[in-house]
């Protein structure tokens, strides 16, 4: 029997809570911790209840222990981070903003057509 291969990110579309805890190296206990203080970290729940995380799951986790372990944010500070980022997002952007942000959309998309079919 050939040794258990170890969970790649990407490589599947749903990932159990031990394989999470092994793809970002925090322990099972603290990522159910964290699903209550982050209200928007709700994996999906099999049959079984067992929790399934997305790879956009696991890329929040990354992201917030990054914040807390490397940049020193507290678990309160990370929260209001969050916060404000999901009201920002939320925002609709003024028509000249939508209008901006398009503009520069359709050049990229001009400057890569131009330069592929150089």
């Amino acid at each position: 029997m050939g040794r258990r291969e170890e969970p790649r990110l990407g490589s599947k579309i749903f990932y159990k809570i031990g394989e999470v805890s092994k793809l970002t190296k925090i322990p099972a206990y603290v990522l159910r911790f964290w699903e209550t203080q982050f209200s928007f970290l709700k994996p999906k729940k099999s049959r079984g209840n067992q929790r399934l995380y997305v790879q956009r799951d696991i890329e929040t986790i990354l992201e917030i222990k990054r914040m807390l372990y490397e940049e020193g944010h507290t678990l309160e500070g990370v929260k209001r981070y969050w916060i404000r980022r999901a009201r920002a997002s939320s925002r609709p952007l003024p028509p000249r903003e939508v209008a901006k942000k398009l503009r520069g959309d359709l050049q990229a998309i001009v400057d890569l057509i131009e330069a592929h079919s150089r």
